[in-house]
């Protein structure tokens, strides 16, 4: 094991041997593996958006093994996605790529302001499927928050006890903030502490933007002079707000964009010090060939810092 892993490996060290195992897996899996950095495929926007949205662009998408083979020939760390898409592939690929259970998920059929995402699957059934982690979703800002905090940690409880690691995909969204605001650098730096806070051992955020909403926040990011002008500073903040870079932070690589716009984005992340990204659209919606072309320069680009 290199010595970075063990370094990241000893942050959580009121973890069972069994769940620093799983976060080991991880860790150690793929192109990446061994560097403390990492690149991983998820694939829940079939349920969130719609299998047309999701898939048509590449309609290869529509075969839940089709990214099992994504995530293994890219070699990414880990593949993430709801429990229909898993137990379409889970014994046909079994231990050929680290599996993360989203357990949470909403649909896009109902609108309003304060999202809550349903418990859809559950820690018996990442166990059953050989998974390394199970995911989650909260959406701080939303009135219903609370509701999912406390599911998140009912969870978490019972994943540590069984040795699984936890990833937690912290999205600000709802009625108490701007759209503005979902990715504003105050908000986005909160939600991940809040991440922390719950006791997720990775951290999923969008990269954040100049944008601060709370009037409270600006006061203090000017007084003390906390410098958020460019995306590497922004993401070099967000780290420092899960316990000064003691957690696993990684970048979500939200809509789909050109591949020059991808790049530019994970070469902010990499030199703010960030863990890696989480790539979903922009890859499994490229042809197959190109995607695993982009994963891998994504990769390299962590690789060199």
């Amino acid at each position: 094991m290199s010595k970075r892993v063990k370094e990241i490996l000893s942050w959580y060290g009121s973890d069972s041997p069994g769940t620093l195992v799983n976060l080991s897996r991880i860790l150690n899996h793929g192109r990446l593996g061994g560097t403390g950095k990492m690149v991983i495929l998820p694939v829940d926007q079939g349920f969130e958006h719609g299998p047309a949205r999701s898939f048509a662009k590449n309609s290869a998408g529509y075969d839940p093994r089709y990214h099992f083979e994504l995530g293994i020939d890219a070699g990414c760390n880990a593949y993430a996605a709801p429990l229909g898409f898993l137990e379409a592939g889970a014994a046909e690929f079994a231990g050929e790529i680290p599996l993360i259970l989203k357990l949470n998920n909403s649909d896009s059929l109902f609108g309003g302001d304060d999202p809550c995402s349903a418990v859809t699957g559950s820690v018996e059934d990442a166990m059953r499927l050989g998974c390394a982690a199970i995911g989650f979703t909260i959406y701080p800002g939303s009135s219903q928050r609370n509701e999912m905090y406390q599911q998140f940690r009912e969870l978490t409880v019972e994943a540590k006890r069984k040795g699984l690691a936890v990833v937690l995909w912290s999205y600000p969204r709802g009625s108490g903030i701007s759209k503005d605001g979902e990715t504003g650098i105050d908000v986005v730096a909160y939600a991940a502490h809040i991440a922390a806070q719950l006791g997720a051992h990775i951290i999923k955020v969008k990269p954040p933007t100049a944008h601060i909403e709370q009037d409270a926040a600006r006061k203090v990011y000017e007084a003390e002079g906390i410098p958020v002008g460019t995306l590497p500073e922004r993401i070099r903040h967000v780290v420092q707000s899960s316990f000064g870079g003691r957690r696993i932070v990684i970048f979500s690589g939200g809509p789909a964009k050109d591949r020059g716009g991808i790049l530019e984005e994970i070469r902010g992340i990499a030199e703010g010090g960030g863990f890696g990204s989480i790539m979903g659209r922009n890859s499994f919606q490229r042809p197959k060939a190109e995607a695993i072309d982009l994963l891998h320069e994504v990769m390299d680009i962590y690789a060199q810092v």
